[in-house]
């Protein structure tokens, strides 16, 4: 068995992604840049035994600000996937032999618990990832919600047909009001898509997490390959804006928004419907969507559902490798919240001494 932890600075890293199904998540450059966003070391772990492969970028974060000076505790580690859905990445005969996967979970584990690693928190790629929960009768896979993508196998009639009634009716009510939808070089339109982008997360208060500077939507521009902005635009005003990226044959739906002045005539289903099309043409498989807000069958769910009938599981994993350590934080978080840490652990958030309430 051939276990390495690998940089980003290692050309093995392209190397192992040349022989494998991947997504934009993997691409070390994009690891890189949430790195730099989330002030962790961006890393990946190779397991491989002859054809059967198993990797996983990751972000490893040091628990030692947890808790603002409040409490000294020893060095400490945790894990987590970088913004979007990463997930693991299996080669076709790892995927198709379980006990290798078994295998691989095993001593992913133990390679974290040699590196300090308490915990472990890996959101799975719903199309890479799928059914994953269902091949493993593993307790540490969690169904956490569902995610929307459209099968663009399909023909454009049949794709067409898939949409919601409500949406076809908006999609063809922009067009005649003259919206011209169309995509454009990111670099060029940063500004502008900063600013449709804050209004849209002021306006449904959305949380810290969803917030991302101007340095580092220039990172995610210099991705030009991987990187698509479709912009709206009525009257030579942007009205909507959203960020795609495509790798081998998935586009999936990053980050957008719609203009305040705008949202009455929800220009985002005309750039959704442009989109599968314009993705269709070249020669992509997946349209994948997403899910709600922190994978809840809310409006925005609702709102892509719209598109296809096409769902995934949306998968996540959740490892307790240093069990004394985990508990020792859970202990230090509950006493800083003035709660017992049987609350936070009862939670659903993981790991439970990064719970904020």
């Amino acid at each position: 068995m051939n276990i390495q932890v690998i940089d980003l600075a290692n050309p093995l890293w392209l190397e192992i992604l040349e022989k494998l199904s991947y997504d934009v998540y993997h691409l070390p450059e994009y690891v890189y840049l949430e790195s730099q966003r989330t002030q962790t070391i961006p890393e990946a772990i190779l397991i491989a035994d002859g054809e059967k492969i198993f990797f996983l970028p990751y972000l490893l974060r040091c628990c030692d600000d947890l808790f603002n000076g409040e409490f000294t505790i020893p060095e400490v580690f945790d894990v987590v996937s970088p913004y979007g859905y990463p997930g693991f990445l299996l080669s076709e005969a790892a995927a198709n032999t379980p006990d290798f996967l078994n295998l691989a979970l095993e001593n992913l584990k133990s390679v974290f618990l040699s590196k300090s690693v308490c915990s472990a928190f890996l959101r799975l790629h719903p199309i890479l990832n799928q059914n994953l929960n269902e091949v493993l009768a593993s307790q540490i896979f969690q169904v956490s919600g569902e995610t929307i993508s459209i099968d663009l196998s399909l023909s454009a009639t049949e794709i067409w047909q898939q949409t919601r009634p409500e949406h076809r009716t908006y999609i063809n009510r922009c067009k005649r009001d003259g919206f011209t939808t169309r995509m454009v070089n990111f670099q060029d339109y940063i500004d502008i898509f900063i600013d449709v982008y804050t209004q849209t997360m002021q306006r449904v208060e959305a949380k810290k997490y969803f917030y991302f500077d101007y340095k580092y939507f220039a990172s995610l521009a210099n991705m030009n390959e991987n990187i698509h902005l479709c912009i709206l635009e009525l009257n030579n005003k942007v009205a909507c804006a959203g960020i795609f990226t495509e790798c081998c044959e998935i586009v999936q739906y990053h980050l957008g928004g719609t203009k305040n002045e705008f949202l009455k005539q929800a220009p985002s289903k005309l750039m959704f419907d442009y989109v599968r099309f314009w993705a269709k043409e070249r020669g992509n498989k997946f349209l994948h969507l997403g899910g709600g807000v922190g994978a809840a069958k809310d409006s925005l769910y609702k709102f892509k559902a719209g598109f296809s009938k096409q769902k995934h599981s949306f998968l996540t994993l959740r490892l307790i490798t240093d069990e004394e350590k985990y508990i020792s934080l859970v202990k230090l978080r509950a006493k800083s919240l003035k709660t017992e840490p049987e609350t936070l652990l009862e939670s659903n958030f993981f790991p439970a001494y990064r719970s904020l309430n």
